[in-house]
């Protein structure tokens, strides 16, 4: 009975500041055609997926302003360099570039990140130091993860307004999403 107490306590009291991680459907074809739809671009959430041959497409639609952050990050194994960088493009409706930072023209570097006790290789952004530093009107958008093989795991972030309540825990929890991240990114077979 005491357990059943501690654990609702315990999340009522991690209200923690983090991006709430997300793995979206791997099945999903994640085309311009068919893109992986982003609710609430300011809310804070780490996409966490693997380019299998195609670039991945992402899509806003807003009807009001919102601050814009975009970074890709990808998983640090301790016995593995950076083997692939990844390239970051936004587009408008219309599909002209809007904004874009090539990965081989960036110095990814190491990050521990607290709150799941993983490393990182950080890589290109749009915005700064993990925060907006833009806002973006009203409309479509959509972002495009690639490289030139369009292969490897990669993390995308999105948003800067970091929320993580009791329903992105208790969600995590049942869903086991933790594990499901470290077991499909932080893979030392992956190495090469």
């Amino acid at each position: 009975m005491r357990l059943i107490i501690t654990i609702p306590l315990i999340l009522l009291c991690l209200q923690v500041q983090a991006h709430a991680p997300v793995i979206p459907n791997a099945n999903a074809p994640m085309t311009i055609d068919q893109p992986f739809e982003i609710e609430d671009p300011e809310h804070s959430k780490a996409l966490f997926s693997k380019l299998t041959g195609k670039p991945h497409y992402y899509k806003i639609s807003s009807q009001q302003e919102f601050k814009f952050y975009a970074g890709l990050t990808a998983p640090k194994l301790d016995s593995c360099d950076l083997e692939q960088t990844f390239d970051l493009k936004i587009f408008g409706a219309d599909g002209k570039e809007i904004d874009k930072r090539i990965g081989k023209s960036v110095d990814w570097w190491p990050w521990y990140e607290e709150y799941g006790k993983t490393w990182y290789w950080v890589g290109p952004e749009i915005g700064k130091d993990f925060k907006s530093d833009r806002i973006y009107t009203p409309g479509i958008y959509f972002i495009s993860v690639s490289n030139q093989t369009n292969t490897g795991k990669y993390v995308l972030a999105l948003g800067d307004e970091e929320r993580f309540g009791f329903t992105t825990i208790a969600g995590m929890l049942l869903k086991g999403t933790m594990g499901k991240i470290k077991r499909g990114w932080w893979d030392n077979s992956d190495c090469k």
